[in-house]
């Protein structure tokens, strides 16, 4: 994929309809004024124009008056000791709000990684967040075990996006050969009780991606961005109907270059059976996380 990208500038919508079940954004991306500035500058110039230029409390404000029940908050590190601060802002938030699922992050291979995840645990937040692009590690390295075995002591899941796409040459590392559905296989094998979510459906492997979720019943998958029509990739239905309840709906707000309304519109375009739909926009995410049900 070539990056950067351009904006969309299509039409959004006021809200979500009345007509949808409870949905739960699994993707949303929460920082500190200074860290979203910097990843901002850091996508308009190699990623695409991002539309929402929203810090923390205007992002959540704008998903939840828009009709969004909750987020799974999502952040990620790319230097040792950035990790702690990091979790504690995320934990502040998910204590003033309940509708936000807060996830901890720390830098694959840091002194004291395992203890940095559970002292975020303790603090409340419920899963761990890493990025191989951004934090320049294989699934399978080594320094990731002490980071799986925190997860599964603490019975969280981990989101980890590693998936080759989206890439580009501005990350300090060649993604394509960090990343790939075999490295993430061996982690499933190895670790058959982690609760592995791998964002962007496994973009751009979504033939083995389809294959591991027959196989895994630990391995969930959500649709950020690759459901919206944006890349040039096409996403064979199949992936969304082998373990319906092992996906979720998620964004990447507000880090996109088109509406913010666009991915879920595409999503109830495909026209799943209800319950199916009810899951997958809202549902799984909450089963995931251990966040209970919403009422319709």
């Amino acid at each position: 994929m070539k990056l950067p990208l351009p904006a969309l500038h299509d039409a959004e919508g006021p809200r979500l309809p009345l007509s949808l079940p409870p949905v739960v954004d699994a993707h949303v991306h929460l920082f500190p004024d200074q860290t979203f500035e910097a990843i901002w500058k850091w996508f308009d110039t190699y990623g695409w124009p991002v539309r929402y230029k929203l810090k923390t409390p205007e992002a959540l404000e704008f998903l939840f008056s828009r009709g969004v029940s909750q987020v799974v908050a999502l952040h990620y590190s790319h230097k040792p000791g950035m990790a702690r601060g990091l979790n504690e802002y995320m934990a502040k938030i998910a204590a003033q709000d309940a509708r936000v699922i807060g996830l901890a992050t720390v830098l694959p291979g840091e002194p004291g990684a395992a203890q940095i995840l559970r002292d975020a645990f303790a603090s409340g937040l419920r899963g761990v967040k890493l990025h191989c692009h951004v934090q320049c590690f294989a699934a399978d390295a080594p320094e990731l075990h002490e980071i799986y075995e925190a997860c599964l002591e603490a019975n969280v899941p981990l989101v980890m996006h590693a998936g080759r796409e989206p890439s580009s040459p501005a990350y300090k590392c060649d993604v394509y050969a960090l990343c790939g559905a075999e490295r993430v296989e061996r982690v499933l094998l190895q670790y058959p009780k982690l609760k592995l979510c791998v964002p962007h459906l496994g973009a751009d492997e979504f033939d083995a991606y389809t294959r591991l979720l027959e196989q895994h019943d630990s391995l969930w998958l959500d649709t950020t961005m690759v459901a919206a029509n944006y890349f040039a990739l096409e996403v064979p239905r199949r992936i969304f109907e082998v373990r319906p309840e092992r996906i979720l709906y998620g964004t990447d707000f507000p880090n996109l270059p088109y509406a913010w309304d666009r991915e879920v519109k595409h999503l109830v375009s495909l026209k799943f059976r209800e319950d199916l739909e009810a899951g997958l926009l809202g549902q799984n995410a909450l089963r995931l996380f251990g966040a209970g049900t919403l009422a319709g």
